[in-house]
C-alpha cells in the first residue's frame, strides 16, 4: 500500500485550508482539494475557494470543470489519484484537503463507481426530485423513511441514494444490506487529521464567512454564472449558497432571507461533516484553538516525521 497520504479534514469554516497549506509548506509539498464543489470554475467566492493571490503552496484539483458539466465522484477519484501518484513517484508526500467526506474517501479508500444505467419510473422520480429541490433534499427523504440507511451514505452520493430509495420501495433497507461490512479498504496509507472547534464559536465563523461571501461579490459571482448558462449541471446549480442566491434572484425570496438560508444549511452540513469524521476510526482530531495554526501544524508534521523514521527503521 502506498503513501503516506496526509488528509486534513473538518466541517466548513473550520480552517482546513490555512492548515494544510501551513503543512504542505513546511514538508515541501502542495494542496490536493477533495471538495466537491471547488472543481468548477467560476465557483470562487460561494465555495471559499482560496484566492490565487493568497495560496502559499499550489492548489491543486480547483477548476477542472466548467459548472455546466457534472464532474462525478468517479472521474474526480481518476484524476486526483493521478496526482497522489505523481507526488508519490517523485518522493512528495501529498497533502489532501477538503469537506466532501466521499470524495476524500473516493480517493483514499478502494471505491467503485458503476457507471449504473438509469431506467424505471422510480428511478427517474428520484433523479428528478434531486434536479429540482437538490441533492439535500434527496437524502432528507432517505433519512426521513430510512435514517440507519441515511447514515451509511453520503448525501453527495446521488446514485446511492437513489438506490436505498429503490431498495425502501422494494420492501429492503440498504443498511441491512450492508450491515457489516462498514470496514473500509484503504487505497492509500492515510495519515488523517481533522479540525476540532467549540460548536458555537464554528457556527459564528460559519455566519461570518457567509457575511464575508455576500460583501464580496457572491450575489453578482451567481449572477454572472447564470447568466452565461453555466448552473445548467445539476450538481453545480444546487450547491449550498448558488441555489439560494438563485431564487433570491428569481424573486422567490428576499437575499436577506437567501443570507440566513445558507447559514442554516451551512451549520446543518458541518453536522454532517462531523458525523461523516466521527465514523473513520482513522481521524486524529486537533484542537486548533488550543494548539494554535502554528501547534497543529507542528503536530501534523512531527507525526508525518515520525512515520517516516519508523518506516526507515
Amino acid at each position: 500500500m502506498r503513501g503516506p497520504v496526509v488528509c486534513i479534514c473538518g466541517p466548513t469554516a473550520s480552517g482546513k485550508s490555512a492548515l494544510a497549506d501551513a503543512v504542505a509548506l513546511e514538508i515541501g509539498s502542495d494542496v490536493i482539494s477533495v471538495d466537491a464543489m471547488q472543481v468548477y470554475r467560476g465557483m470562487d467566492i460561494g465555495t471559499a475557494k482560496t484566492p490565487e493571490s493568497e495560496r502559499i503552496v499550489p492548489l491543486r484539483m480547483v477548476d477542472v470543470a466548467e459548472p455546466s458539466e457534472d464532474y462525478s465522484v468517479a472521474l474526480f477519484q481518476h484524476d486526483a489519484r493521478a496526482l497522489v501518484d505523481e507526488r508519490l513517484d517523485g518522493g512528495i508526500t501529498p497533502v489532501l484537503c477538503g469537506g466532501t467526506g466521499l470524495y476524500l474517501d473516493a480517493v483514499i479508500d478502494e471505491m467503485d463507481f458503476p457507471s449504473g444505467e438509469t431506467g424505471g419510473t422510480a428511478r427517474s422520480a428520484y433523479e428528478s426530485l434531486a434536479a429540482d429541490k437538490g441533492v439535500e433534499a434527496l437524502w432528507e427523504l432517505l433519512r426521513t423513511r430510512d435514517p440507519d440507511s441515511a447514515e451509511e451514505i453520503h448525501p453527495n452520493n446521488v446514485r446511492r441514494v437513489v438506490r436505498a430509495l429503490e431498495l425502501l420501495d422494494e420492501g429492503t433497507s440498504y443498511a441491512a444490506q450492508h450491515k457489516g461490512l462498514k470496514t473500509r479498504k484503504p487505497h492509500y496509507r492515510a495519515l488523517m487529521w481533522a479540525i476540532k472547534r467549540d460548536r458555537a464559536r464554528l457556527y459564528e465563523r460559519i455566519d461570518q464567512r457567509v457575511d464575508l461571501m455576500v460583501d464580496t461579490g457572491l450575489v453578482e459571482e451567481v449572477q454572472g454564472l447564470r447568466e452565461r448558462g453555466l448552473l445548467a449541471s445539476h450538481t453545480a446549480s444546487q450547491a449550498i449558497g448558488y441555489k439560494e442566491i438563485v431564487e433570491a434572484l428569481d424573486g422567490q425570496t428576499t437575499l436577506e432571507e437567501a443570507v440566513e438560508l445558507i447559514k442554516r444549511r451551512s451549520r446543518r452540513y458541518a453536522k454532517r461533516q462531523l458525523s461523516w469524521l466521527r465514523r473513520d476510526g482513522r481521524v486524529r482530531w486537533l484542537d486548533i484553538e488550543a494548539l494554535g495554526l502554528d501547534g497543529a501544524r507542528d503536530m501534523v508534521v512531527g507525526e508525518l516525521r515520525t512515520q517516516a523514521e519508523l518506516t526507515e527503521s
